[in-house]
């Protein structure tokens, strides 16, 4: 007999407690959410009515709620994800949690500005660089000849030629 004050896998999950990620129920959730999201993102962009109808279903969101989720989209098998109105997720976005996310009301995942507003400052890289992978590299930014970018970083102003930069900010560390 079942103690009914046990708590399942996913009770504790959403409590924050430590749980067993193999149980039967737990896989087929992911199997299930992978599926969504895979079709979620073989979909083409003018599909919006496919879009908006997979994308309610993985964000648990209602069909008063205002958004727009980019392709493509990833997350873990998160057990619910919470959209407040206004939400906008650019491209590659990827939420990786297990519990709950609760994402708040008129949220960017964006370079964009809000009030529908933006705008467009070109990007220059130098000849012979290295932008290693996961950077982002802000609009209005120049960067040298023969320069490093280290992976992960976030470069906001200018890096001169001839150099190594990384962090978040993006900084130079020495020269080449």
């Amino acid at each position: 007999m079942t103690d009914p004050y046990m708590k399942t896998e996913k009770e504790k999950i959403l409590s924050g407690e430590m749980y067993s990620p193999f149980v039967a129920g737990l896989s087929e959730n992911r199997a299930r959410l992978g599926d969504l999201i895979h079709q979620y993102n073989l979909l083409t962009p003018s599909e919006t009515d496919g879009k908006q109808t997979l994308a309610r279903t993985i964000l648990d969101a209602t069909e008063e709620k205002n958004f727009t989720v980019e392709q493509s989209f990833y997350c873990d098998y998160v057990h619910k994800i919470h959209i407040g109105n206004n939400f906008f997720s650019n491209f590659n976005c990827a939420i990786s949690a297990i519990g709950l996310v609760s994402i708040g009301v008129d949220i960017l995942f964006s370079s964009a500005k809000k009030d529908d507003l933006e705008y467009a400052k070109p990007i220059a890289i130098g000849n012979n660089a290295w932008i290693a992978g996961n950077v982002v590299i802000l609009p209005g930014v120049t960067t040298g000849d023969n320069t490093i970018i280290g992976a992960g970083n976030v470069v906001t102003k200018n890096i001169p030629a001839n150099v190594i930069a990384v962090g978040n900010s993006c900084k130079v560390i020495r020269e080449i």
